[in-house]
């Protein structure tokens, strides 16, 4: 029944998506973030649900009347673009092209839909849709994580989909976390009683399935979110008090195993996974200076790891964006991968700055300021992951990047949509009523 189910939700996805590419974009989206088929049993697991997505909506973008697409709208966009096209004189340039075009193939296809998502997305109807289908995504997975955590009594291990970007449990962990301040905004803009504190519980069970992962990168992340939120809060009084009465019963819930390797942290020396990482950063700081393009997309090779580690014989995985980056493309890529971030930063900075002026624009302040507080986490805590190619990360650039463009064209005067339209009655979706006379213009 599982598979049956995701397979018509794909399929109603892809055919919507022919008229409306944007609810393809939304499709591949939820595809990449939540992976449903991964939790399927049967024939669904293996089906090509991605290229499905993709393929309905590359055909929905060659249809549309919508002649508003441009995927270059920003700073962010440029410097991505940069990227994209180092990554690649990396991977041909680099060791061995022909064994690092799968996970080649992986990065670009992430990237390609990104841009495609840019050329369609111009509406506050597509930020938010793009916001609820990322968190309502992982917070559904954030649930069942959080669930499990609680029926254990912190003694399991949570884990997320398999073969995914967030299979591992420290991966997971992240993206629980970083999903937070999403929900976070979304929660701010409904005002339903009830949505609100659904929204409430669904943050809690995230956290307590992060802390389940008993990753200690995670803890690192929402460490750091939790101080933002807290220095950014009305009160940080009653914050404060809230913050720290949530953190003692969820820390007070979790067993002593979960307490023992936190405290590892302390005595990383002993610990042979820090001691692996710090192998590999050595092993990636090295490379850079002796292969100014990069290597490729695997960095964790043997006979490097023999000439630029250390500790030649503990061969391990980077285990950190920067480091990552640093050593599949140089120093040149990791300046482009820091540039683009920075003007992410940036945008949500101009957002939180300028929104509040323009009574239409306010929801854009909320955006900018939750999704800094997402990345806050994402910069922490990547810090001990390989996630530089996350899809999620880049799917909050893009709520950023469109959104300002929405505020600075002063969206909210053009975007009307007829009073029949489905995606009108999102949650968080206020759009003002459609005018008694003159031609209506959708939302696609």
């Amino acid at each position: 029944m599982r598979d049956f189910l995701v397979l018509a939700l794909v399929a109603a996805g892809a055919l919507a998506a022919l008229r409306h590419p944007w609810v393809g974009v939304m499709l591949w989206n939820w595809v990449s973030v939540m992976n449903p088929h991964r939790l399927t049993y049967s024939f669904a697991y293996n089906a090509p649900v991605a290229q499905t997505a993709a393929i309905a909506t590359l055909v929905g973008l060659l249809l549309t009347k919508d002649r508003r697409m441009s995927p270059m709208k920003g700073a962010p966009m440029t410097y991505l673009a940069l990227f994209v096209v180092w990554m690649t004189l990396s991977w041909a340039f680099g060791l061995d092209p022909q064994d690092d075009f799968t996970q080649w193939n992986k990065v670009i296809k992430v990237f390609f839909m990104i841009f495609v998502g840019m050329a369609l997305m111009h509406s506050k109807t597509h930020v938010m849709a793009l916001a609820w289908v990322c968190a309502g995504s992982l917070g559904l997975l954030g649930i069942k994580g959080g669930l499990f955590t609680i029926a254990t009594g912190g003694g399991g291990r949570v884990w997320g989909p398999p073969g995914t970007f967030i299979a591992d449990n420290n991966e997971f962990g992240l993206a629980l976390i970083v999903t937070i301040p999403l929900l976070r905004f979304l929660q701010m803009q409904l005002t339903s009683f009830w949505g609100k504190q659904a929204l409430t519980v669904t943050m809690l069970m995230c956290a307590a399935a992060a802390l389940g992962s008993q990753s200690r990168g995670a803890l690192l992340a929402i460490s750091a979110m939790t101080l933002v939120l807290w220095w950014r809060g009305k009160s940080r009084f009653v914050g404060g008090v809230l913050i720290a009465v949530t953190a003692v019963v969820l820390i007070g819930f979790m067993p002593d195993t979960w307490t023992d390797r936190m405290n590892t942290m302390k005595t990383y020396e002993d610990d042979g996974s820090a001691m692996g990482r710090i192998s590999a950063w050595w092993n990636a700081w090295n490379l850079a200076f002796h292969y100014p393009l990069g290597v490729g997309f695997n960095a964790a090779r043997p006979e490097l790891f023999a000439r630029f580690s250390p500790y030649p014989d503990d061969v391990h995985a980077a285990h950190s964006i920067y480091f990552q980056v640093l050593g599949n493309h140089g120093f040149v890529g990791l300046a482009l991968y820091l540039a683009l971030w920075i003007a992410v930063w940036r945008s949500a900075t101009w957002l939180r700055k300028h929104s509040p002026k323009t009574p239409e624009a306010r929801w854009c302040a909320d955006l900018g300021s939750m999704c800094q507080v997402s990345l806050v986490g994402f910069a922490v805590g990547g810090a001990f992951l390989s996630l530089a190619y996350w899809d999620l990360p880049y799917n909050i650039m893009m709520m950023l990047v469109v959104t300002r463009v929405w505020v600075q064209t002063k969206g909210w005067e053009r975007e009307i949509l007829p009073s029949g339209s489905w995606w009108r009655r999102l949650p968080g979706l206020a759009v003002p009523p459609a005018p008694p006379q003159g031609k209506l213009r959708d939302a696609r």
